[in-house]
């Protein structure tokens, strides 16, 4: 421990957030660094690589105004641990973990390394309770379950943070009793954004169920590798030690990607895909894979990670590598965001791979899971009638497929779109489905059951039925 509480004034080096300590004994990977320059500023950092006698350590402010002959390093012998507490709750934090919101310092009930511990394989148990959003195409087409990891694709300019500031303020449990909160981690967002996020919530009152961790523009990149370990951290705590349910919404991980590739180029590794490291795969599993629930314990982590997509390339390693590791995905359309539709989901490439197992009667619905197919199996049809219009002209066009097109472009207005600030739950979501699919033919709802037609059908529940629709 001694070894570890010697004070070095041997760097050699710095290179982008990166400073190289000479002659260090005793260091270990992941160390908590005190940093003191030749001016008595204070910097933390952690060290990334131990090579014998050498240590890298990466610096959480920057190495601006580091004199190599000057700087004092002090190894503290231990990770990185965030204070952890239940007043977390409605607090805003910098991407250090430092508050910012003009209250008083957490009065911690312990501290846990940011790094968490992995969940054992056999303790996870499977996802399947519904958390409401109160988002049509979410709750209805691609439902979030408690646990799961289902992220957001999204493009440079589309409404991303304004989905994500209503979903952080609309989501919510429907069992009685049970706690739920949000935990919200931004990454290289600039103030203005981070002002939108904050005035939302406070304005809404959601800020009282929230905590923030914010990391901005202009704050050193390499703090965006702390600030979504900082909030997974403060997530497991609400959920496995105070048992809340707890949904971690963390954006934009490709800033948080741009950070990982700045630090590589900066130790002069091999590029990957497009420059990235090649260990990004397993770097994002380490953040993704915190999600879940626990045997014997009441609380659940369910993360929704939001990225931006380079050049709206869904091919592009970071989508691509995150779609690997997660359940699914929700992909916003650029087309559908120039016609001013909001929320601009597109259904047909968006996905969730455990929706099966947190729809049903006793969870949402009976009849959920024949709406769900139902309606994108017509819209579908609609989406490609309508690209056939293009070609031949709506003349061309039968009765039927007048229908399935008329289908296409109300369920973009009807279901897709809503306002910022409104909240549907699950049985008005529903309700919105069957009245579109009442434009169809009963012939043609082939994905639903007889019994749920006659239960739930606007016709059969009004006591009429046209002859078309009988045939």
């Amino acid at each position: 421990m001694a070894l570890q509480l010697k004070e070095y004034t041997s760097v050699t080096e710095v290179a982008g957030p990166l400073m190289i300590v000479e002659g260090v004994e005793g260091a270990g990977y992941g160390e908590l660094v005190d940093i003191r320059l030749s001016s008595d500023e204070k910097r933390r950092g952690q060290v990334l690589e131990i090579d014998g006698p050498r240590a890298v350590i990466q610096v959480f402010e920057g190495t601006k105004g580091i004199d190599t002959a000057r700087t004092r390093v002090r190894f503290t012998g231990d990770p990185i641990k965030l204070p952890v507490a239940r007043e977390m709750l409605g607090r805003i934090f910098d991407g250090t973990g430092q508050p910012i919101d003009k209250r008083p310092e957490i009065l911690p009930d312990a501290f846990r390394d940011i790094h968490g511990a992995p969940m054992n394989p056999t303790a996870r148990e499977f996802p399947r309770e519904f958390i409401q959003t109160g988002i049509s195409t979410i709750d209805g087409m691609n439902t979030l379950v408690r646990g799961q990891k289902l992220p957001i694709f999204s493009g440079s300019g589309l409404t991303h943070n304004e989905l994500a500031a209503q979903i952080a303020r609309q989501a919510k449990v429907l069992g009685e009793g049970e706690e739920f909160s949000v935990v919200f981690a931004a990454m290289g967002i600039t103030f203005e954004e981070a002002s939108f996020f904050m005035k939302d919530f406070e304005r809404t009152g959601a800020l009282e169920k929230v905590t923030a961790f914010l990391n901005l523009a202009n704050d050193p990149a390499i703090e965006r590798i702390i600030t979504p370990r900082l909030a997974l951290t403060t997530a497991e705590y609400f959920a496995f030690e105070l048992g809340m349910h707890v949904l971690v919404i963390l954006t934009d991980m490709t800033n948080y990607c741009e950070a990982l590739r700045e630090i590589a180029a900066a130790r002069s590794e091999v590029p990957g895909r497009r420059g990235y490291p090649g260990y990004m795969y397993t770097d994002l599993s380490t953040l993704y894979e915190r999600a879940g629930r626990m045997k014997d314990k009441p609380g659940t982590i369910t993360q929704m990670p939001i990225l931006s997509m380079p050049d709206d390339d869904i091919t592009h390693p970071i989508p691509d590598l995150t779609g690997y590791i997660t359940e699914g995905q929700f992909v916003l359309s650029r087309d559908l965001h120039r016609r001013g539709i909001y929320p601009p989901v597109d259904v047909l490439p968006s996905l969730s791979r455990l929706m099966k197992g947190g729809i049903g009667g006793e969870r949402t619905r009976d009849d959920h899971a024949n709406v769900s197919d139902q309606l994108y199996s017509a819209y579908a049809e609609g989406r490609d009638l309508r690209n056939l219009v293009a070609i031949v002209g709506e003349e061309a066009l039968t009765d039927r497929d007048k229908r399935f097109l008329e289908f296409s472009d109300r369920f973009e207005k009807e279901f897709v779109t809503q306002d910022r600030d409104e909240d549907r739950s699950i049985e008005r979501t529903l309700e919105i489905g069957w009245r579109l699919l009442s434009i169809l033919p009963e012939r043609d709802l082939k994905r639903i059951g007889a019994d749920y037609i006659k239960k739930y059908h606007p016709a059969y529940k009004e006591g009429a039925k046209e002859a078309s629709d009988k045939e």
